[in-house]
């Protein structure tokens, strides 16, 4: 049976963009629901997460048409997660540091930290080569506390021990979450407590703006991409670890999104895509650097590092942060075996109701390779072991100093 709490929020984005937020006797909002799922909810927007990765599972709002589209992928049960073999870091805040390590090792203050590897295992390294996303019990592996929970914010916590992961020091963390006017914001602060430790975060959310129930295509490329401040991206090997070197994305290549808005399947017939997210891997999975002029204000209108749209739902999402970089991923790793949620796919609208669409794309209850893209924000990538460019500032935390703060805010509006 589907969810109440999720018929409830595609209900109220029916009513219209500015219908407020009014439960009717006996919902439970400000707790999970019974599929352990905590809802928040905004004009026009609603969510849901769950404490598993601190993760955000459902995002539900209407397209041009007035459908409700339920547009990131996850489950339908919050049990399921902490199940799933794949694990794709699911909507999840991989920590204590995102991304990659090469060799599972840093150095702080001439000390060299050995932490725990889990990606590209070989038959002298049987658990890998290098470390993603803070290791393989990384923080969207772990369950959060809820701290607070309103009808429009939710706030999560974890305390990461000294040593976990090999990592060194205690870190305290909250995740807040926050739904407004189509919008959904998220501050996340870290703090190391006893011992100089790096932390570098991320929000690590599988996208598709037609809520897997595009009738023409099932991947995403006609969502049409834009990265107006990366002229610039960290040049990685062939399992996608940084050389050290920062690269041009020449105008008109493969990685150009900043010379103007273009498709993310634009390339996928050019040679030079061949090879671009590691090898013989056709796609991306890499990280743009993000060069604003100085002084800015992140939030200003305009002023977003990333914007994803979709002609045919008609969604557009505007990305605003205040890091420095930015990964994008197109789900090159998929392949047709997760399954779709009730509230998704071709004949579905976000409630699990039929809407009506009828047309051969979107085929299947899964997710098809490149039938997703990963939006990233973040700082560069291994930024810890290439002290050359000058991230320590953004990367490394002290007791009793300033604390790591993530601020990024997901502005949507329909065309």
């Amino acid at each position: 049976m589907r969810s109440f709490s999720l018929l409830f929020g595609a209900a109220l984005l029916l009513t219209g963009a500015n219908a407020k937020p009014n439960p009717p006797p006996g919902n439970n909002v400000l707790g999970p629901d019974k599929h352990g799922k905590y809802w928040i909810y905004g004009n026009g927007i609603a969510a849901a997460f769950i404490p598993y990765g601190a993760s955000i599972s459902n995002l539900i709002l209407k397209d041009k048409k007035g459908v409700a589209r339920d547009i990131v992928m996850g489950f339908d049960e919050a049990k399921d997660y902490a199940t799933d073999k794949m694990h794709p870091h699911l909507g999840g805040v991989p920590g204590r540091y995102a991304n990659r390590i090469k060799n599972s090792t840093f150095q702080l203050d001439g000390v060299s930290y050995n932490i725990l590897p889990n990606e590209n295992p070989t038959a002298a390294h049987p658990d890998g080569v290098d470390t993603l996303h803070g290791g393989p019990d990384g923080w969207d592996w772990r369950d959060f506390e809820v701290v607070a929970h309103t009808n429009n914010t939710i706030t999560f916590s974890i305390v990461d021990p000294d040593g976990k992961e090999g990592f060194p020091g205690e870190v305290i963390s909250y995740i807040t979450y926050t739904m407004g006017e189509m919008t959904w914001d998220a501050k996340m602060i870290a703090i190391a407590t006893t011992k100089k430790t790096p932390i570098m975060l991320s929000s690590h959310t599988y996208w598709n703006l037609d809520g897997f129930a595009n009738t023409e295509t099932s991947t995403i490329f006609d969502h049409t991409f834009h990265l107006p401040y990366s002229g610039q991206r960290v040049a990685v090997d062939n399992i996608l670890i940084p050389t050290g070197d920062i690269v041009a994305n020449a105008k008109g290549s493969v990685n150009d999104f900043w010379s103007a808005p273009k498709k993310i399947g634009a390339g996928f017939k050019d040679p030079e895509l061949k090879g671009n997210c590691g090898f013989n891997c056709t796609g991306y999975d890499n990280c743009w650097l993000v060069n604003r002029p100085n002084p800015h204000d992140w939030r200003a209108p305009g002023g977003f590092v990333a914007s994803l749209s979709s002609a045919w739902s008609g969604i557009r999402l505007d990305i605003y942060s205040d890091q420095d970089a930015f990964q994008m991923y197109s789900c090159n790793g998929q392949n047709g075996s997760f399954p779709l949620k009730a509230s998704q796919g071709v004949g579905r609208d976000a409630s699990g109701a039929g809407s009506g669409d009828k047309g051969k794309g979107g085929k299947g209850r899964t997710v098809p390779k490149y039938g997703c893209v990963v939006l990233e924000v973040q700082d560069y990538i291994d930024g810890i072991n290439h002290p050359e460019w000058e991230r320590e500032s953004r990367q490394v935390f002290s007791p009793g100093g300033d604390p790591y703060v993530l601020q990024v805010s997901h502005r949507f509006s329909v065309d």
